[in-house]
């Protein structure tokens, strides 16, 4: 019988990926996603976060989804520079933003936080990190 730690060493999450679909328009395509770790959250987590006046902390979901899904997505490469060239973006972000929906991104998003062991969605985690 395997016990847990067998099963942990023999399985480690940074080989993990996944295929999701995203929405009825891409239906037809599947986008491969792999898991955010512990120590990538905290980064994201940092990064994304500002204290402002009165020690007030603002937490910008809007640069943490883009981070997710930069990182985390592994088919479409979003860096491509010919995927970028051919919609005459300057950015992976702008190419993001052109080509999928607002809905979409949130839900790429989501799907790579919820493969992550994130059982709630992302406005619930970007209140958890400002506390």
């Amino acid at each position: 019988m395997t016990t847990l730690l067998d099963f942990l060493a023999d399985n480690p999450v940074d080989a993990l990926t996944f295929e999701v679909v995203l929405s009825d328009r891409l239906k037809d395509f599947k986008f491969k996603i792999r898991p955010i770790s512990g120590k990538e959250f905290a980064k994201y987590s940092k990064e994304c976060r500002k204290i402002g006046k009165k020690g007030k902390v603002d937490f910008d979901s809007d640069r943490f989804n883009m981070l997710v899904i930069l990182n985390h997505t592994i088919e479409p490469d979003f860096r491509n520079v010919k995927a970028l060239d051919k919609a005459k973006c300057q950015t992976p972000e702008d190419f993001i933003n052109k080509t999928l929906l607002a809905g979409e991104i949130a839900e790429l998003s989501q799907q790579i936080t919820a493969r992550s062991g994130f059982d709630q969605d992302v406005s619930e985690l970007v209140e958890e990190v400002k506390n």
